[in-house]
């Protein structure tokens, strides 16, 4: 076993299966005591099971790792505070949150439930805010700290699940702020959007590419992302764990893509133009002003967001 993060006690969220489990064995690895979270949840988030973080945690414990199990939903507040708890009575202190835990239940938009919204947002974006809420004063008092959060390359790529996308776009946002709040007590906030073979990507096409096709729409990949084969969720942990060390105090703020071979950094949104008046001497904009320069100016040979697939720009679809 390595030791870059001994005497460090960690929390993985949604640890029981996939990548999560994948981060809390590459975090015992390095010497962490790991609360392996899990509710044991289909992928929609129905249904419960102690199995799948009773087993990790075996498992850490097995090759020599300190581990404990926790069932608790990151989407109910006080349950959240009892995961962060459990870190506090098994082990005296809490380093490293990595906020892992999610559902995937996907509909276009026309025909989306409110449940399928309110529980995607629920477990994915609510549940980060419950344990960054109940971890952060710890390690306020600590001075000490690193949250590791899941975001997904839908925040910027929409791939038709909107109630998904939403989620990890506000995950996004949530980093940076606290990124923000927390700089000076020792506390990094990053993000990585990972991609592997898991549950999720392993689901029926009927799922979502062949709603996708059904609507006449198309998914836009990124080339070195093409293709149905994943590689498998450990080769996602290398950048959380290297996050979780020390050597990254001065990594904050920032978003990573990861699976596979690639590493990638994304960049902040900045504003590509602008026009500007004098708005005290000349007021609001009029529509005659933006119908005259917008087209020639911020709309200059633009026909819709750059990332969005589908439409020629003659229109013709």
């Amino acid at each position: 076993m390595g030791e870059r993060l001994k005497g460090k006690v960690a929390i993985v969220t949604g640890s029981g299966r996939g990548i999560g489990r994948a981060h809390a064995l590459a975090l015992a690895a390095e010497g962490a005591k790991v609360v392996v979270n899990d509710v044991g949840a289909e992928r929609s988030g129905t249904g419960s099971s102690r199995d799948p973080a009773d087993q990790v945690a075996s498992e850490i414990r097995s090759r020599g790792g300190e581990a404990v199990a926790n069932h608790d939903s990151v989407a109910e507040f006080d349950a959240a505070r009892r995961i962060v708890q459990t870190a506090m009575d098994q082990y005296g202190r809490l380093d490293i949150l990595v906020n892992n835990a999610g559902v995937f239940w996907h509909f276009l938009i026309h025909e989306m439930p409110e449940d399928a919204w309110d529980r995607v947002i629920g477990v994915h974006l609510k549940g980060s805010f419950d344990m960054c809420r109940h971890a952060a004063p710890i390690m306020m008092k600590q001075r000490y700290g690193r949250i590791i959060n899941t975001t997904s390359s839908q925040w910027r790529n929409p791939e038709g699940r909107a109630n998904y996308g939403a989620a990890k776009g506000g995950i996004v946002s949530l980093t940076w702020d606290l990124a923000f709040e927390l700089r000076d007590y020792g506390i990094t906030v990053n993000a990585v959007a990972p991609f592997a073979n898991t549950r999720r990507g392993n689901a029926p096409q009927s799922t979502q590419a062949e709603t996708l096709r059904r609507a006449g729409l198309s998914r836009k990949k990124p080339a070195d992302e093409q293709g149905d084969e994943r590689a498998t969720p450990e080769f996602v942990s290398p950048i959380v764990v290297y996050l979780a060390t020390d050597q990254a105090a001065n990594v904050n703020g920032l978003v990573f893509r990861a699976g596979g071979g690639k590493i990638g950094l994304y960049s902040h949104p900045t504003e590509q133009a602008t026009i500007c008046r004098d708005w005290r001497k000349d007021g609001p904009w009029t529509m005659d002003d933006l119908e005259k320069l917008l087209p020639g100016t911020l709309l200059s040979g633009l026909t819709q967001a750059p990332f969005i697939p589908g439409k020629k720009s003659d229109g013709s679809g």
